[in-house]
């Protein structure tokens, strides 16, 4: 997976949002929210075009960027990478604590609970634990 910098994600959420997006609406849209200069912002968006996160296109005297990384894959597996760095018997405890903090809809709801119905099907006894020895409470 491509990794980019907290900042980095700010300009990617931007460009997923509009789909295709000159760098002058990228600084004007991130300098609500930020106090960084054009040069930053532009920096930013090199270093992703750089690792392929973004397509340029030139139009004219301008450039127009768009993203080449699917956002939701990209988020998901950014997710998978964090997740991957806990032990699997954690991951239900973790999410449950995500979930208490989301704000989330009826349908969100019912969509979740709608999955763990599919996913009771196919349940585990009990999750298994993949750590190396001393990495977790599982293998002491």
């Amino acid at each position: 997976m491509v990794q980019i910098s907290d900042s980095e994600w700010e300009v990617m959420r931007v460009v997923w949002a509009k789909g295709e997006i000159k760098s002058g609406e990228i600084i004007r849209i991130l300098k609500q929210k930020y106090q960084w200069s054009d040069s930053t912002i532009k920096t930013l968006i090199g270093r992703l075009v750089d690792k392929k996160a973004l397509l340029t296109q030139r139009q004219g005297r301008a450039y127009v960027y768009q993203a080449h990384l699917d956002q939701e894959a990209f988020q998901l597996a950014a997710l998978s990478e964090v997740l991957g760095k806990v032990c699997q018997r954690q991951h239900t405890h973790l999410i449950k604590g995500l979930l208490e903090e989301l704000p989330m809809t009826l349908r969100d709801i019912q969509d979740l609970q709608s999955l763990l119905e599919v996913k009771k099907e196919t349940a585990m006894q009990e999750v298994p634990c993949r750590c190396l020895k001393g990495q977790c409470h599982c293998k002491q």
